[in-house]
């Protein structure tokens, strides 16, 4: 169902049609003890995609979580005194044996978080400096990093741990190589119920992508993962056991980094709610994430705009997702005519993408769309997921009506507990207990329709030009690969202007202008020109860079004068 509006004296509030109650339990015992997530300790659930005889049960999983947590506690001191304080920070390939790092470090009561395995040595240095992490998990492909990194910051290299293993989990010191003994104790994690302590006990420190600034670390909490499991899945559960009468049966491919929100609740929490079963690949190869889709018969998928565009566009993909009975698409915006192709090459009876708003660090999944719902007008992003809110506001903080365009505001579960250690940002972003998110959409009809980010807006003369709008319709053209839009300065105002993919030999500059003219309002057009590129810088997690094309703006515009 769509989302439902109110008018109260706070302003107008977006609700979400439907509540579920939220059990009062930490994360690991959500997963591996509840009545919500009941599946059977022999229930393969993570495994490695190039070799299948390397997996994990439940069972498994449970005990070398556990096993690990000691290590952590026993031998590095996380946890030692008191929760929500030693950061355990992970630069990682992906790894069937991954998860093991994140539930042994919350068993042990410390603070998961995680880098991208692109990061440089001093991404990964302010990162280390961010959040005062006491370990470094790395693998034997991440390493060199994670050594120059603690070095930069003096943490002492004897913390500085990489892992392997098929049969059994390996630690060494990354260093020296030597390697680290697993003794069979155990650490049971602190069974909580205490709704405080659930609300404000900080198990994961995620970064925010950094598009606009230097990353931020943010706080989530054991009732922001466990909403953000029961509140999206649950819904989800109930579709399948109504449609799919012959059982359904979650499989999913890991190929994103886990260090965003989307791999870390998504892989390492969600997969294990929905009792599926979780392949991992160490890096994403699109050859590769095609073959293993086919060959394991995934049904549900989660990937961002490149990843979706490359099976748009490419010949190779026939057959292989067939088998995809949901698929859905986050942290950037998809145009409608990107999202219809798509779903052309996804399932059998061609499901419809779905687009989700809010996957990300700050936020959670705060909008969704239920399966029942795929066959509304693509594009919209969804209905609110049940017991967060919502409002819609102009510059000066003032709700606009429905229908109209602002800057979104959010509520809820799934929303994070704050910037880490950063008053002054969190100031910015929380106002009245409401998020701030800087994304700008409107509500139309109860369906949330995202624009663009506030920050990314171009303002042409006065009038906003939203780049995700220009990039959808570019995208749409058969011999344009892929597009950016920036504004670039001219005559006391910003210019649109296209960075594309393609061949300049097959379409001209000139033919993209007139391309999107057609199809636009005159001060939407692209006054700034089209430049051609060899890729689109994005960010791990599919973000557009716009500044880095800002500063080759910036050179290109030197050079001229030159």
């Amino acid at each position: 169902m769509a989302s439902i509006v109110e008018k109260t004296p706070e302003g107008i509030i977006y609700k979400a049609a439907r509540t579920f109650s939220v059990p009062d339990i930490d994360v690991l015992t959500l997963l591996f003890e509840s009545k919500q997530c009941s599946i059977p300790d022999d229930k393969i659930v993570h495994v490695d995609a190039a070799d299948p005889s390397n997996y994990l049960t439940k069972a498994k999983l449970r005990q070398k979580s556990k096993k690990f947590a000691h290590v952590l506690r026993n031998q590095y001191g996380i946890g030692a005194n008191g929760p929500s304080q030693d950061a355990v920070l992970l630069i990682s390939t992906g790894h069937f044996m991954l998860p093991l790092i994140f539930y042994g470090t919350v068993a042990a009561e410390g603070i998961f978080s995680s880098s991208s395995p692109s990061a440089t040595p001093e991404e990964l240095a302010y990162q280390l400096q961010q959040i005062g992490a006491k370990v470094i998990i790395c693998t034997d492909e991440t390493k060199d990093v994670a050594i120059t990194a603690a070095n930069k910051v003096g943490l002492p290299l004897r913390r500085v741990l990489s892992y392997k293993g098929e049969a059994e989990l390996e630690l060494h010191e990354a260093a020296s190589g030597a390697k680290l003994p697993i003794s069979n104790q155990e650490l049971q994690w602190r069974r909580i119920t205490d709704a405080d302590e659930l609300e404000n006990g900080i198990v994961c420190l995620l970064f925010s992508s950094g598009t606009t600034g230097l990353p931020k670390a943010m706080r989530l909490s054991h009732r922001n993962m466990v909403s953000s499991a029961t509140l999206v899945l649950d819904p989800t559960k109930e579709y399948h056991a109504e449609h799919q009468p012959r059982g359904f049966e979650y499989k999913s491919l890991a190929h994103l980094p886990v260090a965003h929100i989307a791999g870390v609740q998504g892989y390492l929490v969600n997969s294990v709610y929905q009792g599926g079963i979780l392949y991992w690949m160490p890096r994403f190869d699109f050859a590769k994430f095609c073959e293993y889709s086919k060959k394991y018969k995934c049904t549900v998928m989660f990937s961002v705009p490149p990843i979706y565009l490359m099976i748009s566009k490419s010949p190779l993909v026939t057959d292989h997702f067939d088998s995809w009975v949901d698929a859905i698409v986050g942290a950037a915006p998809m145009g409608q005519g990107l999202q219809m192709e798509v779903s052309k090459k996804l399932g059998k009876g061609g499901p419809i993408l779905r687009q989700t708003w809010g996957l990300s660090e700050t936020t959670g999944s705060v909008t969704t769309v239920p399966l029942e719902m795929r066959n509304r007008s693509p594009g919209s992003v969804g209905c609110l997921v049940a017991n967060c809110s919502a409002r819609i506001v102009d510059d000066e903080g003032r709700d606009v009506e429905p229908g109209s365009e602002g800057e979104i505001l959010v509520q809820g579960p799934l929303v994070t507990k704050g910037y880490w250690k950063n008053e002054k940002a969190n100031e910015e972003a929380f106002k009245d207990g409401w998020f701030y998110t800087g994304d700008v959409g409107a509500f139309r009809d109860g369906w949330l329709w995202i624009v663009d980010r506030k920050k990314e807006l171009i303002k042409y003369q006065g009038t906003q030009v939203a780049p995700a709008e220009l990039e959808a319709i570019l995208l749409s053209h058969p011999k344009i690969i892929d597009a950016a839009i920036i504004g670039v300065p001219g005559n006391d105002t910003e210019l649109p202007r296209a960075y594309v993919v393609a061949d300049p030999k097959q379409i001209s500059g000139e033919e993209i202008k007139s391309f999107v003219a057609k199809q636009v309002a005159k001060y939407k057009q692209l006054r700034g020109g089209v430049v051609f590129i060899a890729s689109i810088p994005k960010s791990p997690s599919g973000k557009i860079l716009r500044k880095n094309l800002r500063d080759m703006a910036k050179n290109e515009a030197l050079s001229s004068k030159l």
